[in-house]
């Protein structure tokens, strides 16, 4: 299938790598281990509708490790990429984080409360200081910085059943292989410093923008259980459950995810303030 060319843009001195397909609403896309080319079926399939952009987080892919006195967040840098890119006004795009990506689309709404037209997050949580009890953060904290001196290969086995249900196929599991392959340790390490004890929860009653909850009804890493939690915080929330699937559902489910994508976007093609809750799919 292939993916688009790397293109990169300044953004307040780091080089941040992107990757762009299509024409027509823009749809930015960020999560599941930081690197654009996990999107391959996203940037080829909804680009027959929108411009899709998925790009590399600071210290993954091809984008720029983050200086060691950086003091700004994550969604500051995502700020700065829409404004670089010209996504800005009535241009502002669809955001869609998933897993880690969630969280910076929340970092994003918080410091830039009307830059994204619409939040979709997909296996999302709040930060793991959001949704877990301290001892459970300190355990993820702490697993994923010791993992961090260890060979690729001995962590993907372990990753994976966490990620896929048993129904995933070998190629789904390859294409996730190859991206957690290639990840830098430099990078990572300071992406767990800067939000691996983070807490969204205060930005969740402040949103402002229509936003969809994606959750697969098998996430063993996000269960439909903190959907529901932040669906009753976020003002207006729509939660969709994607049946069968995990916590990668966009790998998992393509078409179904691709299909809620699409309907939300073409339901919300404005930025008109949400005004009531429902909820979408089931168990």
């Amino acid at each position: 299938m292939g993916v688009p060319e790397l293109q990169g843009v300044n953004v307040g001195g780091l080089n941040i790598a992107y990757r762009r397909a299509g024409t027509g609403p823009p749809l930015v896309l960020h999560g599941a281990y930081e690197d654009s080319r996990i999107w391959e079926r996203q940037l080829a399939d909804l680009s027959d509708e929108f411009t899709v952009i998925a790009w590399d987080a600071p210290g993954c892919g091809g984008s720029d490790d983050l200086p060691p006195d950086f003091a700004g967040s994550l969604g500051r840098v995502l700020d700065g990429l829409l404004t670089e890119l010209g996504l800005t006004g009535e241009r502002r795009p669809h955001v869609l984080g998933l897993s880690f990506g969630s969280t910076v689309a929340l970092d994003l709404v918080g410091v830039a409360s009307q830059a994204a037209r619409t939040l979709i997050l997909a296996s999302a949580y709040a930060g793991w200081a959001g949704f877990l009890p301290p001892e459970e953060v300190d355990r993820r904290y702490a697993q994923v910085l010791a993992e961090l001196d260890r060979p690729a290969a001995e962590i993907i086995p372990v990753w994976l059943p966490t990620l896929f249900t048993q129904r995933a196929t070998p190629e789904m599991r390859d294409l996730v292989s190859r991206v957690m392959a290639d990840f830098r340790p430099s990078g990572m390490r300071a992406l767990l410093e800067l939000a691996g004890r983070a807490d969204y929860r205060p930005v969740l009653p402040t949103i402002s923008v229509p936003t969809l909850l994606l959750y697969g009804s098998e996430d063993a890493r996000s269960p439909v259980s903190v959907g529901e939690a932040l669906c009753e915080q976020i003002p207006g929330a729509t939660l969709e459950v994607l049946p069968g699937v995990g916590h990668l559902s966009f790998i998992e489910a393509p078409d179904a995810f691709d299909g809620a994508v699409r309907r939300w976007i073409r339901a919300h093609p404005g930025a008109s303030r949400p005004d009531g809750r429902q909820r979408a799919g089931g168990r």
